[in-house]
């Protein structure tokens, strides 16, 4: 199901959107938050930038604020109506989704930004070789 040259492959392992390659991210794990925001500054296999310009990920605001919702969504349709949760514990279930999901949230957020804007390149790594 992923495979490489698929947008959903990028988006979901975090690898350049051009390539495919390699990682975006100095530390591939979101949990760790001190490195939660550090990315590498290019490709090294194809040698795309990131940072397309000063504050690029600023949008990905828009799509974090989308992809909460749905998360927030999904733990109420779980706690309300499949564990007949009361209200007060369905809130509380979608604070602590909210709260444990929020890096992963950020990073798949981003990751669907710059995949907004750059389309995979089969031939890019060959290019940056010769």
């Amino acid at each position: 199901m992923l495979k490489k040259g698929n947008k959903l492959y990028s988006i979901l392992t975090g690898t350049c959107p051009k390539c495919h390659e390699e990682s975006m991210y100095q530390d591939k794990n979101p949990y760790h938050l001190g490195n939660l925001f550090k990315m590498n500054e290019r490709c090294s296999h194809c040698g795309t930038k990131y940072k397309i310009e000063p504050s690029f990920f600023y949008g990905a605001m828009y799509v974090s604020y989308g992809v909460g919702v749905a998360f927030a969504v999904a733990a109420f349709v779980i706690a309300f109506l499949f564990f007949k949760a009361s209200l007060i514990n369905t809130f509380i279930a979608i604070i602590v989704t909210m709260i444990v999901f929020m890096p992963f949230i950020i990073r798949v957020s981003r990751n669907i930004w710059i995949n907004f804007f750059i389309k995979y390149d089969p031939q890019a790594t060959t290019k940056v070789k010769s």
